[in-house]
């Protein structure tokens, strides 16, 4: 963890404490989060047909079937 000084509009503080039903901390660590996911969602998108996954329908078949795994 590091500590932070951080000046937010209290609007943003309070409509996020809202939402989250958490505390300053929680909301601002649980926004951080969401703009973790948004920004590796983007780099998936930007990844759009570069990538060629070469699987035909008895390999999908296969990855589909109930099979035991070692653990």
């Amino acid at each position: 963890m590091r500590k932070i000084t951080a000046f937010i509009p209290v609007e943003l503080i309070e409509s996020g404490q809202r939402i989250t039903g958490e505390g300053v901390s929680e909301t601002i660590r649980e926004a951080l989060r969401q703009m973790r996911h948004a920004d590796a969602c983007r780099r998936w998108l930007e990844l759009r047909g570069t990538i060629d996954l070469e699987a035909d329908g008895t390999t999908l078949a296969e990855l589909r079937e109930d099979k035991e795994y070692d653990l």
